[in-house]
């Protein structure tokens, strides 16, 4: 795993031991039980749910009781019914004295928490049951899928190279990375990387003998992936520009002091996905205003013009890094359309006579 990852798991995990300051001895229990089968940013996300819950459960079930106070026999006395009372509460809760508020896919989540924490100890025999079998997902309704069409994918490119419409301190700024953002953007939509395996990525991940690259996956797992000799050649043009950084200063004063690292920022340091994200937020503003186009929606493009070409939804998530398909059908909704568009003329409702005569054979033999 490359340097980049392991200096975000350190982070992660000391972020952990944070959070479990202010959360019962059960959470410290459960981070460790299933530390051997998921990443630190999984066990984070995880924390933080049940930090929620267990300040719902100070309030309106223990009330009396600090967040560091409550045991796994609290939760042996909860209800399915209680949980559902707290599923209502994420609609419009406060924490820290800030307001927060759940919608259909952050409610979801958050129950999905709860589910692991309840089996976990149901598994440890240290719950009797475990009630969150009992307990309604809640429904979640499909969003609207944003991608750039197939023209506005060559006008970001364009305005990457260009910056035609870009205006003030944009510009100033565009002469001094559109080689690096024309390169980033190609390896977004050419690949359908995630923003965390853009930034991870370090110079001697990139191999043009055979146009390859290792890029280190959600779960932590490396993969080898291909792009194009269109994507291979904004690659070495920027990797040329680059040496030719290493050894002066970068346009913005700065010396590369990361030299591993493949995307440099203005700082002469890898780039944060913060920084990504701007990045193609002002590219596409520029070219597609009425869209909230982020590094994501440029892997969901890139995910749907794939399928359009292969047709194959496994090829597909395979490219993608997608476990299980069904998060590919879910994500790239798309892909439905298309399907529904190819079987529009595949029945027919008047045959031709042949048709007609081969059918009712077809009948004839079906009934003995």
């Amino acid at each position: 795993m490359s340097s980049y990852f392991d200096e975000r798991n350190e982070k992660t995990v000391a972020a952990i031991e944070c959070l479990l300051d202010e959360l019962p001895d059960f959470a410290r229990q459960f981070n460790v039980g299933i530390s051997m089968r998921t990443m630190p940013l999984t066990r984070l996300g995880y924390l933080r749910d049940i930090r929620v819950f267990c300040d719902y459960l100070t309030k309106k079930k223990f009330r009396g009781k600090a967040p560091t106070e409550l045991t796994v026999a609290d939760l042996g006395k909860l209800s399915p019914i209680d949980i559902e009372a707290y599923i209502d509460y994420l609609t419009a809760y406060t924490l820290d004295g800030k307001k927060h508020s759940c919608k259909d896919y952050a409610k979801e989540r958050k129950v999905s928490s709860l589910r692991a924490l309840f089996k976990y100890f149901y598994k440890k025999e240290k719950l009797d049951n475990d009630i969150m079998t009992k307990v309604d997902t809640p429904k979640t309704h499909l969003k609207p899928i944003v991608r750039l069409d197939v023209n506005e994918v060559a006008d970001i490119l364009d305005e990457a190279e260009n910056g035609n419409n870009l205006h003030g301190r944009q510009k100033s700024f565009h002469n001094a990375t559109a080689v690096r953002d024309e390169a980033m953007l190609s390896l977004f939509l050419g690949t359908g990387i995630r923003i965390s395996e853009c930034v991870g990525l370090n110079r001697k991940d990139i191999n043009f003998d055979d146009n390859s690259f290792v890029v280190t996956r959600k779960g932590g797992d490396t993969t080898i992936l291909y792009f194009s000799e269109e994507v291979a050649d904004s690659l070495r043009k920027y990797i040329d520009w680059l040496d030719a950084q290493i050894l002066e200063r970068t346009p913005f004063g700065k010396r590369i002091t990361d030299s591993d690292a493949l995307f440099i920022s203005s700082k002469g340091r890898r780039m944060t996905p913060r920084a990504v994200e701007m990045m193609v937020k002002k590219y596409a503003g520029a070219v597609t205003p009425f869209k909230r186009i982020t590094p994501h929606k440029l892997r969901s493009t890139y995910g749907t013009n794939l399928y359009r070409e292969t047709h194959d939804i496994f090829v597909v998530a395979d490219v993608l890094g997608h476990k299980d398909v069904n998060t590919t059908r879910k994500h790239y909704a798309a892909m439905s359309d298309d399907i529904r568009r190819d079987v529009v003329n595949k029945v027919k409702l008047r045959s031709s006579d042949d048709e007609c005569t081969a059918s009712a054979d077809y009948d004839a033999d079906d009934d003995d």
